[in-house]
């Protein structure tokens, strides 16, 4: 089975088919900080964080999220015709604010009559009770998609970049979420520091059991303004190549049950801050070197598309 020509089950293909044309993500900031930041769990963020919280390519704070919306969807139309868009709460962890405020901005963002999804990426240390019940009423009005950055399941990983939160603590937001019927999508990193292929790929088949809608596989980028880049000068240390890569991505897939949305398959951080890997910067060029690569695998035939 194909997907739009795609040897995966891809966010665009899944969008085109509900939606009925392209749907453009417009990269929202709420004004929030992190637990990992405020000194709840940590100042410095997780060790691979930019200083812009993973928004570096969002909206000004500044502006109100009606202004965030207007200004994203004319940078977008300047470019391409596009007319449905999702409102994607992406900088910091986006449920880490009081209840009332948090009620406000998502509630303009998803009665913006051209937004037909609300995204929101968060920690799952950061959905109350309260929270989760906003999530859930919202949900009601337009689908709501709930992001976690899970990067790896083995705690001594999870330890080394401060995640601050546990592999069961991930597990009952899954849950919590899934009771109330809101669609999660789980960020995992690949290449992190003194993980194996091994680890990795238990890491996607761990998701891939899980109920979830979605996953994210990001390349490991070491970025100049965060506690990973100053490691890494000081101390270089392995990381994957494109070939090596693209054949991890290919062994992930296999991995993944077909009705999985792929959301990402790789990254290309910002050219001013990234260190290393540098051809991860040539992000086309990736994404074309990993269709060749599944298309030059024979298991895929009755495996991954029957």
């Amino acid at each position: 089975m194909y997907w739009n020509d795609k040897r995966y089950y891809s966010l665009d293909f899944y969008l085109k088919q509900t939606f009925g044309e392209k749907v453009y993500r417009l990269a929202l900031n709420g004004g929030m900080t992190c637990p990992n930041r405020d000194g709840t769990l940590g100042s410095n963020g997780c060790i691979f964080c930019s200083q812009a919280g993973s928004g570096d390519f969002a909206q000004k704070g500044e502006q109100s999220i009606p202004q965030q919306l207007a200004s994203a969807k004319t940078q977008m139309r300047s470019k391409r015709n596009c007319q449905k868009f999702i409102a994607y709460f992406q900088a910091y962890t986006n449920t880490y604010a009081p209840v009332d405020y948090l009620r406000k901005i998502f509630t303009e963002a998803i009665l913006d009559p051209d937004v037909v999804i609300l995204s929101i990426a968060t920690r799952p240390d950061c959905l109350s009770l309260e929270i989760l019940q906003l999530l859930a009423e919202l949900n009601q009005i337009k689908p709501v998609w709930i992001e976690l950055g899970l990067q790896t399941i083995h705690p001594a990983t999870s330890q080394f970049i401060r995640s601050g939160f546990t592999l069961e603590c991930f597990h009952q937001a899954v849950n919590e979420l899934n009771l109330r019927h809101i669609s999660v999508i789980v960020h995992v990193i690949l290449g992190l520091p003194g993980e194996s292929r091994k680890q990795m790929l238990e890491t996607i088949s761990h998701v891939g059991s899980l109920k979830i809608f979605g996953i994210k596989l990001q390349l490991l980028h070491i970025l100049s303004d965060t506690d990973l880049g100053r490691l890494y000068k000081k101390e270089p240390f392995p990381l994957l190549s494109q070939d090596d890569y693209c054949n991890l991505i290919a062994d992930c897939l296999e991995r993944l049950p077909k009705t999985i949305t792929i959301h990402r398959l790789t990254g290309d951080g910002p050219k001013k801050l990234l260190t290393a890997p540098l051809w991860s910067s040539a992000k086309r060029s990736v994404l074309n070197q990993i269709e060749r690569t599944l298309k030059g695998r024979d298991t895929w035939q009755g495996k991954y598309y029957s």
